[in-house]
């Protein structure tokens, strides 16, 4: 009893840190102390600064071999295109006539690893977990996009072609893919870096999390969720349910377990990125039905997260 209480603490740590800091940006929106001109601004710091140098630094400065991962990135990447096909599968027989398909499998597979999923692999694991949890999150984005594009470009050719050409001069010029780029090859050339770069590059890691938490929390907008309530929790169980199942099952009976299993969990435990609402708008999609999604799995993410590592610590498997 001691042991499983033991764990639940543990659990609890993970994501009682994370709910409380998106919650205090929602609250901090309603008490009019953040406007969405700060969340604009402050995102954009975050993404374009701060996490690129968190990410940066737990790579270029963790001990760890990764040419050791080339089997769970590959995994990673075969698991993720797979649970893709599922999504397209399952919203098309569940929600048949739906005009927002492409909405709904957006929702159902692309995670915030980046923000959410980052900071509970650092609450888990520390510095060691964020060398390899960034070069998942350089990995998968690229995937994600490219399955954005596919479910929500126009039908035509043409049209995909150049949404696809978008997709990939975006992601050339991503902050973070590139800072995790840069760090693989300072730590594969064994350089190392000069003590006023690591200082402050640490600083600016640690405003990275808190402050991205902040602005998700304060671009949350629950009135928008009375709305569509069918296809939002069909694809927010697709998300928070089937995907961490799915990843951490079949990542098992692979034959991973620790940062592996646990990354492979937390990462797919992680809710809905901002992200697909940029992609739905710039299809001329539902952005409201994205809207909803995103908040419902940010909403229960916590939840899902608590209980499956409490039960993955309880059977010894992170």
């Amino acid at each position: 009893m001691a042991n499983i209480m033991e764990q639940l603490a543990f659990s609890l740590s993970l994501v009682a840190p994370i709910f409380f800091i998106i919650s205090l940006g929602y609250i901090f929106k309603r008490l009019k102390w953040t406007n969405a001109n700060f969340n604009d601004v402050a995102s954009r710091l975050v993404f374009n600064v701060a996490l690129p140098a968190m990410l940066f630094l737990s790579i270029a400065t963790a001990d760890h071999n990764f040419s050791q991962a080339t089997e769970f990135l590959a995994f990673s990447v075969v698991m993720t295109v797979i649970f893709f096909l599922f999504c397209i599968a399952s919203t098309k027989l569940a929600l048949k006539g739906n005009p927002d398909h492409g909405v709904l499998i957006q929702g159902s597979f692309r995670a915030n690893t980046a923000i959410i999923g980052i900071a509970y692999v650092e609450n888990a694991y520390g510095s060691q977990g964020l060398a390899l949890a960034a070069i998942y999150v350089a990995v998968i984005t690229v995937i994600y996009n490219i399955q954005a594009v596919i479910c929500l470009s126009p039908r035509s050719a043409g049209s995909k072609l150049q949404s696809t050409k978008t997709i990939f001069i975006n992601l050339a010029k991503n902050p973070l893919i590139i800072a995790i780029a840069l760090g693989v090859v300072v730590s594969l050339l064994n350089i190392t870096l000069p003590p006023v770069i690591v200082d402050t590059g640490n600083y600016l890691s640690r405003i990275a999390l808190p402050l991205a938490l902040l602005c998700t929390g304060g671009s949350l907008d629950f009135r928008m969720m009375r709305e569509e309530k069918k296809p939002t929790w069909f694809a927010a169980s697709n998300k928070l349910m089937v995907a961490p199942f799915a990843f951490t099952l079949i990542g098992y009976l692979y034959g991973f377990r620790g940062l592996e299993l646990g990354i492979l969990f937390f990462m797919n435990a992680a809710p809905v990125a901002a992200a697909s609402y940029a992609m739905t708008q710039a299809a001329g999609a539902n952005t409201t039905l994205s809207a909803n999604i995103i908040g419902l799995t940010t909403l229960f993410s916590s939840v899902t997260v608590c209980v499956g590592s409490l039960v993955l610590k309880v059977l010894g498997l992170i």
